[in-house]
């Protein structure tokens, strides 16, 4: 199939996997405004040169996923494919007009009516833009604090075999908490939803080494950030996305995978 040209809106806090090693989930918008996930993608061992930014135009060799039936799944050809970065949507203000325009084509207020189309086969939404009618409160809940040894002892192996010049690749630490917004939509339905996104992670890990190792600190700004900032002062929306194992079967499939965050419109915004 002929290379699809994407618009990256979502890249996904690194998983480990012990197939396929560190994994990221991308995903954005074709010219045409449809949503398209790209995964697996070894982001971190990609060149620098490959390594994509939120708004930028990326060209890529993708074909069918088909470990997995969401319509919007790709992945790419193979592990080495290159990924070519071709532009970039700029902020152009505080309100990101331009990005407005590919962003908020189709946004959802109704999470209920979002989550009966990802359990209709003949739709199957799994990505999407949701707007919350209000985020009533930022939830900060601590986790395991390291990956899975089992998963850890088999990248170990698959790492043995990396050159000596490359150095041994350090697998990205994972999060020990999990953030999560609690909120509600147009009809008055609430719904607690985990947020996945990467800059969630480094907003984290950046806070905890200016605030020299305090963790409650680095939570704090956190929440500063996501709560105190994004949901109060901007005009939030947020990206979507069900998880593979739990899109026929959760009662929500849904959780954020990425934020939309301009300042609100206003009359000086458009000129």
């Amino acid at each position: 199939m002929p290379k699809e040209k994407v618009l990256i809106t979502v890249k996904t806090y690194p998983s480990i996997s012990a197939k396929y090693n560190e994994l990221v989930c991308t995903a954005g918008f074709r010219e045409d405004g449809s949503w398209i996930r790209i995964y697996p993608v070894q982001f971190r061992k990609k060149a620098y040169s490959q390594q994509y930014s939120k708004y930028q135009w990326i060209e890529i060799d993708v074909v069918k996923n088909d470990s997995d039936f969401r319509v919007e799944s790709f992945r790419p050809t193979t592990h080495d494919t290159e990924i070519k970065i071709i532009g970039e949507i700029k902020p152009d203000g505080d309100a990101w007009l331009e990005r407005r325009k590919m962003v908020l084509n189709n946004v959802y207020t109704d999470l209920q009516l979002l989550i009966d189309e990802a359990k209709d086969r003949s739709i199957g939404t799994s990505l999407a833009v949701f707007k919350p009618k209000e985020i009533k409160k930022f939830e900060i809940k601590a986790v395991k604090r390291e990956w899975s040894k089992e998963k850890l002892d088999k990248l170990n192996q698959l790492n043995l075999f990396e050159s000596q010049e490359k150095g041994k690749f350090q697998v990205v630490k994972k999060l020990p908490y999990k953030f999560s917004y609690k909120l509600v939509d147009e009809k008055g339905k609430e719904s607690t939803m985990m947020i996945e996104d990467w800059e969630i992670g480094q907003l984290f890990w950046n806070s905890l080494k200016r605030n020299h190792g305090n963790e409650e600190l680095a939570c704090e700004d956190v929440k500063k950030k996501y709560f105190d900032d994004f949901a109060k002062t901007k005009d939030l929306y947020l990206f979507l996305g069900t998880t593979l194992v739990h899109h026929n079967t959760a009662p929500n499939p849904f959780v954020i995978i990425g934020t939309f965050h301009p300042k609100h419109i206003t009359q000086t915004s458009l000129f």
